[in-house]
């Protein structure tokens, strides 16, 4: 099945090695470096979420399985919100654009510092839905959150002046719609499966965009 500990571990793999492609493209780009590791991180991560579906099914020992879920979370709930939106600020060229990007950081840290004081009061918990793992954390509010989460998210790369990059927020945003009709308690692991395999529209940023022009694929 695609959402099961083998997909997760395929997708990683995959996803994995898009990312060392992307960080092998950086030409020197140091602006460029937080958005070139995030398709890894990203990678990482699913591989990660395979040890939590080996623990639910008794392969993986218990406590194995709830560092990775803690790990699962933490790098979903705290370090996506920030590391997105600050990314796409350092990867744009011009001041202006830095100042439009700034607020979606700042929600950004505010989403995740939420997230994270929430995740320490507890209860932090996993259990196998249909064909996901639904992840719980005692979140109250949790629309207003997690809405606010995806704005920091998704609003940071759609206003994106590079294609690729706005290509990569809108199938995550699409998915984010689809996704909110279809299921609620697994929103955390398919939205993540999906965002890291959409990556790719990173890597190719990072091997079709020229080093030495201003704004190489700025929107008109």
């Amino acid at each position: 099945m695609c959402f099961s500990p083998q997909g997760d571990l395929a997708g990683g793999l995959v996803v994995t090695a898009i990312g060392v492609d992307a960080c092998r493209h950086l030409r020197g780009r140091k602006s460029q470096l937080l958005l070139a590791t995030t398709p890894l991180l990203l990678g990482v991560h699913q591989l990660d979420e395979s040890l939590v579906w080996w623990s639910l099914e008794g392969d993986v020992a218990h406590a194995v399985g709830r560092v990775a879920m803690w790990i699962y979370l933490v790098i979903a709930l705290v370090v996506v919100p920030v590391l997105v939106p600050l990314a796409i600020w350092r990867l744009e060229p011009t001041r202006r654009r830095r100042w439009t990007l700034a607020p979606f950081l700042g929600l950004g840290i505010v989403v995740a510092g939420v997230l994270l004081a929430t995740m320490v009061r507890g209860p932090v918990t996993v259990r196998q839905g249909s064909y996901h793992l639904a992840y719980s954390i005692g979140l109250h509010h949790g629309i207003v959150v997690v809405g606010l989460y995806i704005v920091a998210t998704c609003g940071s790369l759609l206003l994106s002046g590079y294609r690729h990059i706005f290509v990569f927020g809108l199938a995550n945003l699409l998915a984010v719609i689809v996704l909110a009709r279809l299921t609620a308690d697994g929103f955390t692991s398919l939205w993540c499966f999906y965002a890291a395999l959409t990556s790719g529209a990173i890597l190719l940023h990072l091997r079709l965009a020229k080093p030495h022009r201003h704004q190489p694929y700025a929107l008109t």
